[in-house]
């Protein structure tokens, strides 16, 4: 946008330059010499061609005579009339300043009332991924603000989808799956609404998809045979109460709709991996082959525990209703946790197990891992995401099925 400033005043300047270069230069022009000296010019000038045509024959020395005489007189008369009077002199610069005031201001007038000013706002910060980065206080003042109006227009299906969305976003998962509800009856029917709608209901139950959540499912499919997240939650479900068949077959459908060396290829191909081993040890195709699991937890599904402690010089600067977030990653370099577990007013040590009951996604699971690394972060803001300040500490990698692990609070975020 600072360019486009740039931009525009050059351009004001230019016109401005077009418009004050004539009368400015008008007014020295006319003050340069006397009235007597311009006539005297301006009769050598015309005498001139005069005296050319008497030469040429076109004029006989009596109309010659005369004509010399008229000019002479002429020249004389105008020789005693002042060039520019005092009221001109004045007028010139009182009109130059008027465009040099005028012209700027009728632009930005112009463009307040026609153009779009609210572009010359610098704009919001955003964060990695373009999105403008509203803070947790933010967006629950934006919902209680949008909760009000729809109580007055109880009929905005967009309205309530965007409340929807914003409850999810808070956490708040129970608010967020009634107001998907309503959105649902307003507005047409829609695979991916209904998906997300299934996935919020199911984070308001204690991330499970019995129940409810897969009548939903069914109701997005029903309208999208080929829908992807409809189809992972359709698998995720049915994998959950072990109809490994049903989970297999809802996930290859995936696989024909994504790329091939797509991350979402590769996980997916990783959920049919473990739903084949546990159908009775059916191999997967060399395509969908993943590396092999270290241990599993007794319940059968992987894990890792351990304890999460904090340095004794941390202990004063811990807040008085602390947030702690313990989240696993795979240990390849990825950023985005496998599993995330959500302590409130957390006291130390602590001590977790993490699971695949607790994936952040229905098919990014800490069972697609051979070892990961444990991070710890007490938030002060509440937010999962980390904030400067926040006190953390990481494990070193561990194989999938240790317990025993101990991660020490010892730093601070930047």
């Amino acid at each position: 946008m600072t360019g486009f400033i740039v931009l525009a005043t050059l351009l004001t300047l230019v016109v401005l330059a077009l418009l004050l270069y004539p009368l400015l230069l008008r007014e020295r022009k006319l003050h340069v010499g006397s009235a007597s000296e311009l006539s005297i010019a301006v009769l050598r000038e015309q005498l001139g061609e005069l005296d050319e045509q008497r030469k040429a024959g076109l004029l006989d020395s009596g109309v010659f005579v005369e004509e010399q005489a008229e000019l002479e007189k002429r020249a004389l008369e105008d020789g005693t009339k002042p060039l520019a009077t005092k009221a001109d002199a004045a007028r010139k610069p009182a009109l130059a300043a008027l465009v040099g005031l005028g012209v700027p201001v009728l632009a930005i007038g112009f463009y307040v009332w026609l153009g779009s000013p609210e572009a010359l706002r610098p704009a919001p910060a955003t964060d990695a991924a373009g999105n403008h980065a509203l803070n947790p206080q933010q967006i629950q003042n934006m919902a209680a603000k949008l909760a009000e109006r729809l109580q007055s227009n109880p009929d905005d299906g967009e309205g309530w989808l965007m409340l929807a969305r914003s409850y999810s976003v808070l956490g708040r998962y129970p608010e967020s799956a009634a107001a998907f509800g309503r959105a649902t009856t307003l507005l047409p029917p829609n695979a991916a609404l209904l998906a997300d709608y299934a996935d919020v209901v199911a984070m308001a139950q204690g991330r499970r998809l019995s129940g409810e959540p897969e009548k939903i499912i069914a109701r997005a499919l029903a309208i999208d045979p080929r829908h992807i997240k409809s189809l992972a939650l359709s698998g995720t479900a049915a994998f959950e109460r072990g109809d490994y068949p049903s989970a297999v077959k809802d996930w290859r459908t995936i696989l024909t709709l994504v790329p091939a060396d797509s991350q979402a290829a590769q996980s997916i191909s990783n959920s049919i991996a473990d739903a084949e081993r546990r159908m009775g040890g059916t191999q997967a195709s060399p395509a969908q082959e993943v590396p092999a699991r270290t241990a599993k937890s007794g319940t059968g599904v992987a894990s890792v525990a351990g304890t999460i402690a904090l340095v004794p010089e941390f202990v004063s600067k811990l807040p008085a209703e602390a947030t702690l977030f313990i989240f696993a990653r795979n240990s390849d370099g990825s950023r985005i946790p496998l599993a995330m577990a959500r302590v409130n007013g957390a006291r130390f040590p602590h001590a977790f197990k993490l699971d695949d009951s607790m994936s952040m996604a229905p098919n990014v699971k800490l069972s697609s891992a051979n070892s990961v690394i444990i991070g710890a972060r007490v938030s002060r803001s509440g937010d999962a995401i980390a904030k400067p300040g926040d006190l953390e500490g990481y494990s070193a990698p561990v194989p999938l099925g240790t317990t025993g692990i101990t991660v020490t609070i010892n730093g601070v975020a930047k």
